[in-house]
């Protein structure tokens, strides 16, 4: 009798196992669960559909702030400005505040019904001044989001209640930055990790999850920057990679205190993409818009780093740059190369080890200043998702660019000079993408047909 159970029990736990393997996905925070712009689910498309397959499309105000899906929710944020009000038409004007509120709200994942908001009073005096720029964090049952004016607020994931919150102004002496608070809070154990951009060396803030006190404070910078932090392991420590107006840093999470510093101090604190790590080669990679790439090596015998390469520019214009001149995309590392989207909007290939240019392509995005495409890796694939609001699937190599399809899931609507633009990162969660503009929220279905699903996608 045992011997004939033990066949049926060993095959029921295959079954789950292979389920377990194929498992959605949620992304419940900046450039997915682990913050390395990685999309590792299955059971995705292997080719672009000619049409949109909308789940739901659902209202929304002005933001940037790219949404994130956990536990079967959406959650994002955005303004609201009251009837009588409108936001500057002058992209730069920060002298002119404009009343108005910010709004954290939260969505059904399967439907794009509100389930719940929270809003409170904002007064703008930014430049873009379309609504928060964070993408929000989600861990543990409370939702983490930072307002372009420093709002930090806990709310709890199930109903929007306000847990505790935080004024970076107020409690930290922060200086508001022109382009506003851009940074993704961080969670770290039992600490939230955010760039305050404080006064008394409160540029990185560690606060308790649950009761928002300070834990530790880190760093004086003259402007915070507009990078999000992240953990690596390299040197046989945890390590606090943190990029502002100064330079690289990186700190004990626990601690905040300071393991090394690599001074590189960016014109206009354009300290914007998020810091790039190849676990493999030990190299972490930045880039800013006026000022190029950096390239460092991190030591294998404990933290400490050095200088590998960097790039060159007489001015922005991409003929007067050799490398990689990024402004808000995050590029991507893989097969032993550097992709990223320069500052006028070409796709470029680098060489990890020496910097090497391989090739650039506009095929992806069109040539604009600051033109933009969001990259997320998918096993050997890229999703693209560009400031027309196009998601492109296509291969990248030392090679070049292969397109495989292209598909448009929303509409451009920020006025950027002469032209309509969307700047804010997607999600790809359960095998859909969630997409927003200063209108509107999109879920598309991106899940492959029994018959095509592709295996693991690391």
């Amino acid at each position: 009798m045992k011997n004939r159970c033990f066949p049926s029990i060993l095959s029921v736990v295959l079954v789950l196992t292979t389920v377990a393997r194929l498992a959605a996905d949620d992304w419940p925070q900046w450039r997915g669960p682990q913050r390395d712009g990685v999309w590792r689910e299955t059971g995705v498309v292997e080719t672009l559909p000619e049409k949109p397959a909308y789940a739901w499309r659902t209202p929304l105000g002005g933001g940037f702030a790219g949404p994130a899906v956990a536990g079967g929710r959406v959650f994002g944020c955005d303004r609201i400005l009251p009837a009588d009000a409108t936001a500057s038409v002058n992209a730069w004007n920060v002298t002119a505040p404009v009343e108005g509120a910010e709004r954290v709200f939260c969505l059904d994942e399967k439907t794009g019904k509100l389930l719940w908001q929270h809003v409170y009073p904002c007064r703008y005096q930014v430049s873009y001044p379309s609504g928060p720029r964070a993408t929000p964090t989600v861990s543990d049952g409370r939702v983490y989001t930072v307002g372009a004016m420093g709002d930090l607020v806990c709310l709890a994931a199930a109903d929007g209640r306000v847990l505790w919150s935080k004024n970076y102004v107020r409690d930290f002496g922060t200086v508001i930055n022109p382009w506003g608070m851009a940074s993704a809070p961080l969670v770290d154990g039992q600490r939230l990790i955010v760039l305050a951009g404080g006064a008394g060396g409160a540029c990185v803030v560690a606060l308790d999850l649950r009761s928002g006190e300070e834990v530790w404070r880190s760093l004086d910078a003259e402007d915070p920057g507009y990078s999000s932090p992240i953990i690596i392991e390299a040197g046989g420590a945890r390590q606090l990679i943190v990029w502002n107006s100064l330079g690289v840093h990186s700190l004990d999470p626990a601690t905040g205190k300071p393991y090394w510093e690599f001074p590189y101090k960016t014109k206009m604190a354009h300290a914007v993409a998020t810091p790039v790590f190849d676990p493999q080669r030990r190299l972490l990679f930045v880039s800013s818009f006026f000022d190029g790439p950096r390239m460092l090596r991190l030591a294998p015998g404990g933290p400490a780093a050095e200088l590998l390469w960097q790039g060159f520019s007489r001015s922005e214009l991409p003929r007067n740059t050799d490398k990689l001149h990024c402004l808000m995309s995050t590029p991507a590392v893989f097969a032993d190369h550097l992709f990223g989207v320069d500052s006028y909007g070409h796709l470029r290939c680098l060489d990890l080890d020496t910097g090497e240019r391989l090739w650039e392509t506009l095929e992806a995005t069109g040539e604009n200043r600051w033109a933009n495409a969001f990259l997320i890796r998918h096993g050997d694939r890229f999703f693209l998702f560009n400031e027309h609001g196009e998601l492109v699937l296509a291969r990248l190599g030392p090679a070049g660019y292969d397109e495989i399809g292209r598909l448009k899931i929303i509409e451009p609507t920020l006025r950027v000079g002469r032209r309509n633009v969307v700047w804010s990162h997607p999600a790809f969660a359960n095998r859909r993408v969630f997409a927003r503009n200063d209108r509107e929220i999109v879920c598309v279905d991106l899940s492959a047909a029994p018959d095509e699903s592709a295996g693991s996608q690391e």
